[in-house]
Formats: structure tokens, C-alpha cells, sequence
């Protein structure tokens, strides 16, 4: 230990006499690591984490399937009973309905806020630790109580010690508090952010958008299951399949063709696990880029303090140390330069993390993407740097360590030798660039995807739309007097002045989705249908608020709510249903619902930027609004001349001065929005621009630190030329093009690479070609740009040496 320490002091003494060194380092591994940890940090929030819950291995998350639907779908209550009642491989079975919205009272106005409703066992399965008192007592199914998240007791209720057994309004309901959760638990699914719990049997008194909900054919619970001790995955996996043939057969009508399956709770949804590994796993691939080019990097400048350091090693040799104690120090010092840069890369990746989670998604429900660092991240950033450092210092250690001792007693560099054209600096220097090739050209192609992203038509509006939500049915408002309610709020905003026109829509495009259903023209001789399309509740004005523009026959109007149902269908739906028909004064039916096409639409995006026009129908809201409520709410949209946001307060003010109970949500300008709607891409394109930026620096680094250490291994040699009349431009043309051959090189061997690894980014360009001309053109142009940049500086200096300086120079 003693000579560990020794070790150790010696080479921190030699890092402080070497600041520049030791500085460049640091930020070189630091940027590679902080690219890894940041990845890694988003792999640990989505896919390793498991579920703040008990025991989080045992506890399953359980779907059940369908003939040619193998994935995941929910539990209708009593398919839930007989699993609970009837599964023996469980010690519990719980279910819960996953998104619950209400209106909740405490500090300020009412705000909306999303919660679940639970069976009595739900806390009991989960085995969810409390802050403060309890969950649900069997006997509570019906019970007014609620649990409160930790979040929302701190936020609305001022963290009071003291709210157990205090009532709460909920959506004008008092609740009594029976208990406040741990603070990392806002539900099973951790993307979902459900802030309060209240028992499965208040659902009728907090919602009207489940009618029917205790019937077979009703799926819409979702269901947990703790194994118990000693049960396999197999073991609960046959039991289930067994009871899935029993209920075929007891339940031919609803059951027939059922399965189940089950994942850990917590694990990412099924049907989306599949884009976000790939889409994290290119991210990581990406980032072991950097930290690739970083090495490389590093592992030249080790190279060069090691030829540097050939006398001294020689010498200790010679005095009689032994090559594992010089490869021990040399080994010693890499890893303590990577720890540095493991902690400023840590730094740098908290920095990352937090404006990531400060990126929100167009939806409408509350979504938790934070991500942030724990044991895991922290443990990873500790490897990685010392894996880095290993992999750095290795080679430089091993030839630092086994100098050829006369040579190097008298200065003769054992890496410089003459006729060695193409040394390892060299190589890791072709490596460095030729991966930033590859990074380089990712680079470009999501941010010409970004832009091309902020310029796709939407179809509607972009700019002087403010949105606001409010949704009457929490507070016991029938459909009708909802449908006043809402007629009154929007003609009351369009009085106000600078609003040029209002209307309200159940949901605003570019929200992930909403509702859709299956269409086709009853009695059409060609049977025309479609399987889905998009369905939105509009007041008159809409179109001419949101700047959709109306190809044929007319806009909405105050329809009559028990007359016929009327509909604006869009140019994509048209066509699909009626070709080059008319469809005006046609109908079309769609879940068993009649419409009278009316007018068409312009085509709009309706859930992503990145889909294929989808077929969008325009409901009236005051004919739609009592068989087919919204869970959502309704947002009132308001077109202005000026700025959106300078009649937000008045909006606000009308809306609290017609219910002051109502929670004003979701509000933002039609600005904001879009740029929510730009997530992925921005996402893509802040990430790979930084990491391609990154790589080019580190490139540029190393490209030139080879040609200055070149320079300086010369300086006889150039000495000697200008001495015997070489001319300045001749010995810049020297260095100049030995650098760029190496360029050269690199690029050759990184733009084939790149134009492969390409194709697999294609699933999440915005109309771009993975094999862009454009891109793979500018990025090879821009890198020997930089990289002649690189070659000159060094190669001015050396044209700037006094030939009798550099006679004179002993090596």
C-alpha cells in the first residue's frame, strides 16, 4: 500500500507541473463520458429502472391478447374477478383504471390534475411504502377517501403534516385524505404521472366516459399480480394459459381466442418498446462514438508524453527499477486523468439531464420524462472512466516502460524512427476522423431532419392561436348544460377585444391522438371503408380559427343536438371513401353512427409530424357531446390579431368570472405546441449535434497535435532544408499534406461506413433520404476544411524556424 501511494503522489505531483496537458485531457475523456452517462441515464429512467414498488421483481404487470393481436390490452372487471379469484400463482391480483382526471381544491385556484382509481388490494399487491398513513381498507370500495402523491400534497397542500383525515374537494366532491405516497411513486407505469388514488367504486361520481364498464366486453382495467414465493415465470405463465382455455369456453362469445401475458411492472408498454430501444440504442452506439474519438485522442497525447519521457525512463532502469513498477506509474497516471474526466463529464451530464427533462410532449395527459442520476449512472460514470483510462494508457504505458536504453540515454526517439511513415499516432489519428465521418454525417441528416420538421405543412395554423382548456363534466355539468356552458365561454371570448375568432374542440391536433374509429358509406356499390380515422368535436368558427381551409360545401353551425349528425370530412377521407365522387349531402357511418357529409377539409397532421396524411372527420360538438363525452375535456381555441398571449389574461378572467370552481389547463399558444410536436427531432437533433460537434473538436485536437509533435520531432530536418534553400511555401507544403493524407485516408475509410450505418436512422428522419447527397457532400468538404485549419497552424510554425536554432538544437 505503501508503494501504491508512493505511485500515486508522484504522478499527481508530475499532472500539476503540466496543466495544459492535464486540462486537455480532462475535457476530452470528460466529453466522451458525458455523452455515454447521458445516454445511460436515459436507458436507466425507460428500460432498467424497475417500479418504486416492493420487491419489483415479483410483481407483474399482466395483458391479456387476441387472435392476431399478440400484445398488450386491458381487463374487463369481470374477466379481472375470476383471474384474482381463480389464479393460484398470485398472492395478490389488483387492478386499476390508469388515467382518472379531476379537479382538485388546496392552495390557489382548482387545478386539473390526473389520478387512478384502484381496487382496495392495489396497495396492498404493490406493497407501496407511505409517507403519511395508508392505503385502502377492504371495506372501501365505495368510500369517499383519497392518497394523495407526494408531489401534489407538497404542491397544492403546502406539505401539511397534518392532511391525513382533512377533507379535499374533488371535482367538487369531498374526499378524506387517508394517506400521502413515497415521493418517487406517481403510479406502476413510470411514464404516466398520476398524482392521487382514489377506490375503484367512486369511478361513476368522478367520470361519465365509461358507461357499461362492468361488462365482459368492456376492456379497460389494468391489472398487477404478485407471484408468490417460489413461483416461476413458467409456472404463471401455464396456470394463466390453462384458465384462458377454460375461460374460452365458459365465455365463447367474449373470451374465444384469449391469452395472457405478463412483464415486470414498470417495463416499457410493449407496443412502444421496440422504437425506444432502437431509438436508445443508436444514441448509445453514438455516444461510444465520441467516447471512441476521445480515446484516440488521449491515447495520442499519452503517446507523446511517453517519447517525452524515454530519457527519463531509460535512466530509472538503468538505476535499476523494475518494468512492472514503470508501467504501474505510467498505468496510474491515465487513471487518474480519466477520473478527472470522468468527474467533469459527470457534471457536464447532470447539466444534459436537466435540460432533456425540461422537454415536454404534445400530449394531453401528464407525462413523466425526467431523467436524472442514481446509483446506477453514478456507478457507470465510475466504470466507464476507468475503463477509458485503461484503454487509453495501455499502449502508451507498455512502450513508456520498455525504452531501448542506449537509444534512449542518448535521445534518439524509439517512436520517431526514420522510415517509420506510418506510426500508431498516425493510425489513431486516421480512426479518429474516420469516425468522425460517421458521426459527422448522422449529425447532418437530423438536422436537416429538424428543419425540415419545423417546415412540414401542418395544415393549420402556426402562429396567433391561444389554447385553453376546462372541462365542465367534472363538476356534475349534464351534457347539456356543458353544451351552454361552452357556447356562452366562446362567444363571450369572441366579444373580447383583439380576438378575431373562437372556437372549442374536444382535443387540438398534434396531441399524440385522440379518438378515432373505423368508416364506410352505408350502401355504396363498391363497399368503400376505411379502418380508422381521426374524430374531432368542433364548434361553428373552428375551421376559420384554426386556418383550415373549407374545399366544398359548408362549415359547422349550431346543429340541432337530436337532428341528424352532420360531418366535415377531410380531402384524405374523401378520397379514400367516395374516389372522385361528390361527397356532399352523402353519409358515412362509423361506430354505428349516421353523419351527413356536409363540407371537406384541407388535409391537417393530426397525431405526429412524421405520419402519412390520416382520414380526419369534424363533428358537431353540441350532436356529439352527450352519447360520446370527452375524458379529455375541451379546449377553447382562440384566434387573436395580436399576440396570444397578451389576452390570456382575459380569457382566464372570463372563464372564472362564468364558474370560478372550474381548473383552467393545458394552456399554451399554438407556438408552443408545435414545438412540443417537434420532440423527437429535437431531441435527435440537440443530441447528435452536440455529439458530431464534439467529435469534429476531438478530430480537429488530435489531427492537430500529430502535426505538432511532428514539428517538433523535425526540427533538425527542417533546419537542414531551409539551410540548403527550401522555401517557406515548400516546407508548409510538407506538413500541409502529410496531415491531409491522412484526412484523406479517414474520410475514405468513414463515408463508405457511414453511408451503411445510415439506412437504420431512416424510421426517424423528417423527409430525408438516409443516403442524402446533400449531407454526405458537405460533411467530407466541411472535415478536410477543418482539418486543413488543423494542418496549417502547425505547419506555419514550422516554416517560422531559424535554421541555425534548429542546427544548433541537440533533438
Amino acid at each position: 500500500m505503501a508503494s501504491w501511494r508512493q505511485d500515486i503522489l508522484y504522478n499527481l505531483r508530475r499532472l500539476f507541473r503540466a496543466p495544459v496537458f492535464v486540462l486537455t485531457v480532462v475535457l476530452s475523456i470528460g466529453i466522451g463520458v458525458a455523452a455515454n452517462v447521458t445516454i445511460f441515464s436515459m436507458v436507466n429512467r425507460f428500460v432498467l429502472r424497475p417500479a418504486p414498488v416492493g420487491d419489483p421483481a415479483t410483481l407483474m404487470a399482466l395483458h391479456t391478447t387476441h387472435d392476431g393481436d399478440r400484445c398488450c390490452n386491458n381487463f374487463s372487471m369481470p374477466l379481472y374477478e375470476d383471474v384474482r379469484d381463480q389464479a393460484k400463482s398470485f398472492s395478490g391480483v389488483a387492478a386499476y383504471y390508469e388515467l382518472l382526471p379531476a379537479s382538485i381544491g388546496g392552495k390557489g385556484n382548482p387545478e386539473r390534475v390526473w389520478g387512478q382509481s384502484t381496487t382496495t388490494n392495489f396497495f396492498d399487491v404493490a406493497q407501496l411504502p407511505m409517507t403519511f398513513g395508508r392505503g385502502f381498507n377492504s371495506g372501501e370500495t365505495r368510500s369517499p377517501v383519497i392518497v394523495l402523491s407526494y408531489n401534489l400534497w407538497r404542491q397544492r397542500f403546502n406539505a401539511d403534516p397534518n392532511i391525513v383525515g382533512k377533507s379535499v374537494s374533488v371535482s367538487g366532491h369531498p374526499y378524506t385524505v387517508v394517506g400521502v405516497t413515497a415521493p418517487a411513486f406517481h403510479g406502476i407505469d413510470q411514464i404516466l404521472y398520476a398524482q392521487f388514488w382514489v377506490p375503484l367504486g367512486n369511478i361513476d361520481q368522478l367520470t361519465n366516459t365509461l358507461p357499461h364498464h362492468d361488462g365482459r366486453d368492456f376492456h379497460w382495467l389494468a391489472v398487477i399480480g404478485r407471484l408468490n414465493p417460489g413461483i416461476t415465470h413458467a409456472q404463471a405463465s401455464a396456470e394463466l394459459s390453462t384458465m384462458a382455455k377454460r375461460f374460452a369456453v365458459s365465455y365463447p362469445k367474449t373470451d374465444k381466442g384469449i391469452g395472457f401475458r405478463f412483464e415486470q411492472a414498470g417495463s416499457l408498454p410493449p407496443r412502444q418498446a421496440s422504437s425506444v430501444l432502437m431509438f436508445l440504442g443508436m444514441l448509445a452506439v453514438v455516444s461510444l462514438l465520441v467516447l471512441c474519438i476521445a480515446c484516440a485522442n488521449v491515447a495520442n497525447l499519452l503517446l507523446a508524453r511517453a517519447a517525452d519521457r524515454q530519457r527519463e525512463m531509460a535512466v530509472r532502469l538503468a538505476l535499476g527499477a523494475t518494468r512492472a513498477r514503470l508501467l504501474r506509474q505510467t498505468l496510474i497516471e491515465s487513471i487518474l486523468l480519466s477520473l478527472g474526466g470522468g468527474v467533469f463529464g459527470a457534471l457536464l451530464s447532470l447539466w444534459a439531464t436537466r435540460g432533456l427533462s425540461s422537454m415536454h410532449l404534445p400530449a394531453p395527459v401528464p407525462l413523466d420524462i425526467s431523467v436524472g442520476f442514481d446509483w446506477r449512472v453514478l456507478t457507470y460514470a465510475f466504470a466507464i472512466s476507468v475503463i477509458s483510462g485503461l484503454l487509453c494508457g495501455a499502449i502508451p504505458a507498455w512502450i513508456a516502460s520498455r525504452p531501448l536504453v542506449a537509444n534512449s540515454l542518448k535521445g534518439e526517439d524509439s517512436l520517431a524512427r526514420p522510415g517509420n511513415r506510418f506510426s500508431l499516432r498516425n493510425v489513431l489519428v486516421v480512426s479518429q476522423v474516420a469516425m468522425s465521418v460517421v458521426l459527422l454525417c448522422a449529425t447532418g441528416l437530423f438536422l436537416r431532419s429538424l428543419d425540415n420538421a419545423a417546415n412540414i405543412d401542418v395544415g393549420f395554423r402556426k402562429h396567433g392561436v391561444l389554447m385553453m382548456a376546462v372541462d365542465p363534466s367534472l363538476h356534475g355539468y349534464t351534457p347539456q348544460h356543458t353544451v351552454q356552458f361552452l357556447d356562452q365561454l366562446r362567444d363571450r371570448v369572441a366579444a373580447i377585444p383583439g380576438v378575431t375568432s373562437a372556437a372549442i374542440t374536444d382535443i387540438t391536433p398534434l396531441s399524440g391522438g385522440g379518438r378515432s374509429d373505423g368508416f364506410s358509406v352505408p350502401g355504396h356499390k363498391s363497399d368503400k371503408s376505411i379502418p380508422t380515422a381521426e374524430l374531432y368535436m368542433a364548434t361553428p368558427g373552428y375551421l376559420e380559427t384554426m386556418g383550415i381551409p373549407l374545399v366544398a360545401g359548408r362549415d359547422l353551425g349550431r346543429e340541432n343536438p337530436t337532428g341528424q349528425k352532420v360531418a366535415i370530412i377531410s380531402e384524405s377521407m374523401a378520397a379514400a371513401l367516395f374516389g372522385k365522387e361528390n361527397p356532399i349531402g352523402q353519409h358515412v357511418n362509423g361506430a354505428g353512427v349516421d353523419y351527413e357529409v356536409i363540407g371537406i377539409a384541407k388535409n391537417i397532421k393530426a397525431r405526429t409530424l412524421g405520419e402519412d396524411l390520416r382520414p380526419v372527420l369534424y363533428r358537431s360538438l353540441d350532436q356529439s357531446i352527450g352519447s360520446d363525452p370527452s375524458g379529455m375535456g375541451y379546449s377553447l381555441l382562440v384566434h387573436t390579431s395580436g399576440s396570444s398571449a397578451s389576452v390570456a389574461a382575459a380569457v382566464r378572467q372570463t372563464i372564472h368570472s362564468m364558474d370560478p370552481t372550474l381548473a383552467i389547463f393545458n394552456a399554451e399558444t399554438i407556438e408552443t405546441h408545435l414545438r412540443n410536436a417537434l420532440f423527437l427531432p429535437r431531441l435527435a437533433g440537440t443530441l447528435f449535434g452536440i455529439f458530431g460537434l464534439s467529435g469534429l473538436l476531438l478530430a480537429s485536437i488530435g489531427l492537430y497535435g500529430v502535426m505538432s509533435y511532428s514539428v517538433s520531432r523535425r526540427r533538425q530536418e527542417i533546419g537542414v532544408r531551409m539551410a540548403l534553400g527550401a522555401q517557406i511555401a515548400e516546407v508548409q507544403r510538407l506538413f500541409v499534406g502529410k496531415g491531409m493524407k491522412l484526412v484523406v485516408i479517414a474520410v475514405a475509410i468513414g463515408l463508405p461506413t457511414a453511408f451503411a450505418v445510415s439506412k437504420f436512422a431512416s424510421s426517424v428522419l423528417y423527409g430525408v433520404r438516409p443516403h442524402d447527397l446533400f449531407t454526405f457532400t458537405a460533411v467530407p468538404l466541411l472535415l478536410l476544411a477543418v482539418a486543413l485549419l488543423a494542418c496549417w497552424a502547425p505547419a506555419r510554425r514550422a516554416a517560422a524556424v531559424n535554421p541555425i536554432e534548429a542546427l544548433r538544437c541537440d533533438g
